[in-house]
């Protein structure tokens, strides 16, 4: 496909600060070691338990409404916030340890996460749409997700360093120093407000009913408008509930990588690098996105049956080996994440784009707290290799229901201009 020189600029701007602002926002040194600071302040493991819960629930109410303020206001503005929460909490945590501020970062961690949920996915997607190059959206998304991938790579590997140099203080100065430069970055980000939702006014008394009036505030318009189409559309659903079904069990997992690797029976100093394996299957999954758009209803089902037994097997083997399956797996849920919000951008046509994706955040957040509960109950009777096994069973249930679809001749991303069906 020839490229106009009038899209380039505006995709290479677009695509720079996309790259840029995803490196930073996930470059965060207190990653690695924010458990141990928790642990050395005092805190027992059911406090740091609660902890995590207070972060996925301040994210799960926070993340429809601030999707309805992307769309009515503006999605620059909120990304720009997005990581000025969070660098807030970095500095109280190392400054003035304790539960009570532990607890207020992570609401401010969990609501920074929310803002920038599905407002990045809604502005990326309207900007490239724009320019007539939204056939060019899973290959930045794809690599926005490497970009996070070497950025949690490298802030393990310069945690220790920096930590040896200047304890927890200098760590979380690296990381508040991330957040401000994230901050900065997102204030080159295109943006070119969509039309806002038409909300009818309530006549007065004795007065016939204007469209195009209404007396909500313009976020509470924006809501109903995204809640709306999520709900009455049934290809906007279809999509919409693809992309918890997909990420949540993954990504959960994702968590408990570190105790899996250790049964295996290796030291304690060679778990790392069985997780480099992990890191460099997501990295590769992310980069596949431009070829996984050419995937039929079928191919990505056959997508999703490989990850799922690739994870059991490398899971059941029992020996550092299986992590060479388990990259493999990583790899391909990374890849079938970016492309089941592929397919919902692609299906979403009203202007509370930012609202739609969120509720899909919000499902996938609620999903993965089930799924904590349940790993709980069943690693705790069966251990983590049972257990990682078990959970690729949901994904060939996705996956039949893929294929016993009436869309599964349709491609993953509809061509420009049209809509196709999906399961």
């Amino acid at each position: 496909m020839i490229v106009t020189p009038a899209r380039v600029p505006a995709t290479g701007r677009l695509a720079a600060t996309l790259y840029g602002y995803a490196f930073l926002t996930d470059f965060v040194l207190l990653y690695p070691l924010y458990v141990l600071l928790f642990a050395d302040t005092g805190l027992s493991v059911g406090q740091i338990s609660s902890l995590f819960v207070l972060w996925s629930a301040s994210g799960v109410v926070l993340e429809v409404p601030s999707g309805a303020w992307a769309d009515a206001l503006s999605r620059r503005l909120l990304l720009t916030l997005a990581p000025l929460l969070p660098a807030v909490a970095f500095a109280l945590w190392v400054l003035v340890p304790s539960y009570p501020v532990f607890a207020v970062g992570f609401v401010l961690w969990g609501a920074g996460g929310a803002l920038r949920s599905g407002t990045l996915e809604a502005l990326v997607f309207s900007e490239l749409d724009r320019v007539g190059a939204a056939d060019r959206y899973a290959r930045l998304l794809g690599r926005a997700r490497t970009a996070e991938v070497l950025a949690a790579a490298g802030s393990g590997a310069l945690a220790g360093p920096v930590f040896a140099a200047g304890g927890y203080r200098a760590v979380g100065a690296a990381s508040v120093l991330a957040a401000l430069l994230a901050a900065a970055v997102a204030t080159r980000f295109p943006e070119h407000r969509p039309a806002a939702p038409v909300v009818a006014a309530a006549p007065a008394e004795g007065e016939p009913g204007v469209a195009g009036r209404s007396d909500e505030a313009g976020w509470l318009a924006s809501l109903r408008a995204g809640l709306t189409e999520a709900r009455a559309d049934r290809t906007v659903r279809a999509a919409l509930l693809l992309v918890p079904a997909v990420t949540a069990i993954w990504g959960g997992l994702d968590e408990y990588t570190g105790l899996l690797a250790r049964d295996t029976g290796v030291a304690e100093a060679t778990v790392p690098l069985l997780l480099l394996l992990l890191w460099a299957g997501l990295t590769v999954g992310g980069l596949l996105a431009p070829v996984g758009e050419r995937l039929t209803n079928g191919g990505y089902a056959g997508l999703l049956v490989l990850a799922a037994s690739a994870l059991a097997a490398g899971a059941l083997a029992g020996r550092p080996a299986g992590f060479v399956l388990l990259a493999v797996a990583f790899a391909a849920f990374q890849l079938a994440t970016v492309l089941a919000d592929v397919r919902l951008q692609a299906r979403i046509t009203g202007p509370a784009r930012a609202t739609v994706t969120s509720v899909a955040g919000m499902a996938t957040d609620l999903t993965i707290v089930v799924f904590y509960a349940g790993y709980g109950l069943v690693a705790g009777v069966t251990g983590n290799r049972v257990a990682f096994a078990l959970s690729a069973l949901p994904y060939l249930a996705v996956a039949a229901w893929l294929v016993s679809s009436r869309g599964r001749r349709a491609r993953t991303v509809p061509p420009a201009g049209r809509r196709v069906g999906v399961p």
